[in-house]
């Protein structure tokens, strides 16, 4: 059974960094390309990076240059490092598999950049 756990969010002031980690059991995980989406109040759910399993990342422009998507195989675990945070990326945070044309989600992390 697939299961992705994530953690790692909480409150920040803008301009501040967080890093969250998503821990993914029931797959061989180092095959699969992962990835982060966020959805805040109102607003559907954004893709926001992808990394291969060649570890090759993509980024959405919201936040190119500020974060930084990776992978370790050995612990099962994807990482996205975010810096520079604002307001406007306030959202409720989820990595994502697909396979064999199922979707995996985790439960989400709250994420609120904030004064």
């Amino acid at each position: 059974q697939v299961q992705l756990v994530e953690s790692g969010g909480g409150l920040v002031q803008p301009g501040g960094s967080l890093r969250l980690s998503c821990a993914a059991s029931g797959i061989i995980f180092s095959i699969y390309p992962m990835e982060w989406y966020r959805q805040s109040p109102g607003n559907q759910r954004e893709l926001i990076a992808t990394i291969t399993n060649a570890r090759v990342p993509n980024y959405a422009d919201s936040v190119k240059g500020r974060f930084t998507i990776s992978r370790d195989n050995a612990k099962k675990t994807l990482y996205l490092q975010m810096n520079s945070l604002k307001p406007e990326d306030t959202a409720v945070y989820y990595c994502h598999l697909q396979l064999f044309g199922v979707e995996h989600w985790g439960q989400g992390t709250q994420v609120t950049v904030s004064s």
